[in-house]
C-alpha cells in the first residue's frame, strides 16, 4: 500500500482520498484480521439482540424502512425482508447502538462498528462482495471513523453538544462503502465532501427517556455515508477540501483541530485493534466503576441492603452525560444501583424495565453521586478510569480505582469470553445452531465468496 505523505501543496483531503483509494485487504496484517473477525462477531451479536421486537426502537425503525419500499438490495437484520442499501444502512445502523453493548473506541468516544458494519454489510450484500472485500471495508470504515473523531477532538465535539458517533461516524460509513464500490481517488474526494455535507448528530438525545433517538445517530451516519459513496460513484460532485477549506469541518464542529491525525501512521497501526469490547449494556463511562463495584460486592459479600451510599469519580468532560441522566443506560446512579441489587444485569434491566419504583433502587440512587474529578481528566478520553467508593451501613468504606475496564485492549476479554457473549446475545432471537453457524462462518470470512452467506443467516422470520 502506498501511503500518502503531505507536501506543502497537498491538502489533507487529497491525502486521505489517496490513502483510501490505495487500501487493500492484502495490507491488513494477520493479527489485525484475527482481531477484526472477533470484533465483527461481537457486532453481529449486538445487532441480532437489538432486532428483538420487544425493543421499540428496532421495531419502529425496521417497520419504517419497510414502508419506504425500494429495491430489495440488502437485508434488514432480524427481519424477513430486504430494502434498499441506503434504507438498510439506516435501520441496521440504528440497531447497532441500540443495546449499547457493541465495541467502542475510547479516545474517539465513538461507536465505530455500530456504523461501519451495517453500512458495509448493506453495500457488500447488494454487490455480492466476497468475505475478504467485506472485512477490508469494515477495517477501513473503523479506521476512518476513528481518525475523523480524533482529529476533531471528541472533547471539542462534546463541548459543542455534538455526538461523535454521528459526526465522525459518517466518515467511517463512506470509507467502507466507497471501498466496496471501488472508488478512484478523484471520486473519493467527492465522497468525502458529500459525507461532510451530511455530518450531523447532537447530544440532544440525552433528554429522550425512550432512548429511541440515541441509536438513531449511528443510523443517520450509516445512511448518509452510504448515500455519499453511492452518489460519488454515480458521478455526483462534492466539496473538494472539507478538512482545510474556507468552511472546514473543524471550524464547524469543534474548537480544536488535529488534521495530521487523519493520515499519520496510516498502514502502521489500525484503529480496530484499539476497540474495547463491552461487557455491560450501558454507557462505557460507567464500565470501570461497575468493574470496581462488582469486585467490592464479591470480595466483601455485600448486598444492596448493606450499602448506605456510593460515589463514582469520573472525568468532568464525560461525567455530565452519566450524572442523573433521564436515560437509564446513561445514568450512573441507576446503573450502579441495579448492579448492587442484582449482582449483574442485562440489557432488559436497562432498556425495558424501569426499576426506579423499587424502593431499594430508588433509595440507593438518591444516595449515589457522580463526582467530577479533575485529576481523572488528565487521562480522559484515552482512558475511562474511575474511582468508586461504597459506604456501608456499619460505617465501612470500600474503594476501587479502576484504570481500564475489562474488555479494553490493555485488559482484554478472551476469545472464548467474546464467543460466550455472542451466543448469549444472538440466541435471544436465533437458535443455538444458527448462532454457532454464524461463529463458524465469521471465523472463515476470508474464504466466503459471497457475503450473502452471512446476511442470509441474519434473516429472522416472525
Amino acid at each position: 500500500m502506498k501511503v500518502a505523505t503531505k507536501p506543502e501543496s497537498t491538502s489533507y483531503t487529497r491525502m486521505v482520498a489517496d490513502n483510501l483509494a490505495a487500501f487493500a485487504y492484502s495490507d491488513i496484517p494477520s493479527e489485525v484480521i484475527a482481531r477484526s473477525k472477533l470484533i465483527l462477531l461481537d457486532t453481529v451479536g449486538a445487532l441480532l439482540a437489538a432486532s428483538a421486537p420487544k425493543y421499540s426502537t428496532g421495531k419502529i425503525i425496521t417497520d419504517f424502512v419497510k414502508t419506504l419500499g425500494g429495491e430489495p438490495q440488502a437485508t434488514v437484520i432480524g427481519r424477513d425482508f430486504k430494502t434498499s442499501t441506503v434504507n438498510a444502512a439506516l435501520a441496521n445502523g440504528t440497531l447497532g447502538y441500540l443495546c449499547d453493548i457493541e465495541a467502542h473506541h475510547p479516545e474517539a468516544v465513538l461507536h465505530p462498528v455500530a456504523v461501519a458494519v451495517p453500512s458495509c454489510l448493506a453495500v457488500a450484500e447488494d454487490r455480492h462482495a466476497s468475505g475478504e472485500q467485506f472485512l477490508a471495508s469494515v477495517v477501513l470504515g473503523v479506521e476512518m471513523g476513528v481518525r475523523a473523531c480524533v482529529s476533531l477532538d471528541a472533547r471539542g465535539l462534546y463541548r459543542r453538544g455534538f455526538h461523535p458517533s454521528g459526526v465522525g461516524g459518517v466518515f467511517g460509513s463512506v470509507a467502507g462503502a466507497g471501498h466496496l464500490l471501488g472508488l478512484e481517488s478523484d471520486r473519493w474526494i467527492a465522497a468525502i465532501g458529500l459525507a461532510a455535507n451530511q455530518a450531523s448528530g447532537t447530544l440532544s438525545w440525552a433528554s429522550d427517556a425512550t432512548e429511541n433517538s440515541r441509536p438513531f445517530n449511528p443510523g443517520i451516519a450509516a445512511r448518509n455515508g452510504v448515500t455519499a459513496a453511492l452518489l460519488a460513484h454515480a458521478g455526483f460532485g462534492g466539496p473538494n477540501d472539507v478538512f482545510e477549506g474556507k468552511y472546514d469541518l473543524f471550524t464547524a464542529f469543534s474548537d480544536t483541530r488535529h488534521p495530521e491525525v487523519l493520515c499519520e501512521g496510516w498502514g502502521q497501526r489500525f484503529a480496530i485493534m484499539e476497540l474495547a469490547v463491552k461487557r455491560y449494556p450501558c454507557c462505557a463511562f460507567i464500565h470501570s466503576g461497575l468493574d470496581g463495584l462488582f469486585d467490592i460486592l464479591a470480595q466483601e459479600h455485600l448486598k444492596i441492603e448493606d450499602i448506605s451510599g456510593m460515589s463514582l469519580r469520573f472525568a468532568p468532560s464525560g461525567a455530565h452525560i452519566i450524572d442523573n441522566n433521564i436515560m437509564r443506560s446513561h445514568c450512573a446512579q441507576y446503573v450502579l444501583s441495579i448492579a448492587a441489587l442484582e449482582g449483574r444485569f442485562e440489557a432488559d434491566d436497562i432498556l425495558l424495565y424501569d426499576r426506579r419504583s423499587d424502593p431499594r433502587v430508588l433509595e440507593l440512587s438518591r444516595r449515589t453521586k457522580v463526582v467530577y474529578d479533575e485529576d481523572l481528566e488528565k487521562t480522559y478520553p484515552e482512558h475511562y478510569e474511575s474511582i468508586i467508593e461504597v459506604a456501608t451501613r456499619n460505617g465501612a468504606i470500600f474503594r476501587r480505582h479502576v484504570r481500564s475496564a475489562r474488555g479494553l485492549p490493555d485488559n482484554p476479554m478472551t476469545q472464548e469470553e467474546v464467543h460466550e457473549k455472542f451466543l448469549a446475545l444472538a440466541t435471544t432471537v436465533v437458535s443455538q445452531d444458527r448462532a454457532e453457524r454464524i461463529i463458524e462462518l465469521v471465523d472463515r470470512i476470508e474464504e466466503v465468496n459471497d457475503i450473502r452467506d452471512l446476511s442470509d443467516l441474519l434473516v429472522v422470520k416472525p
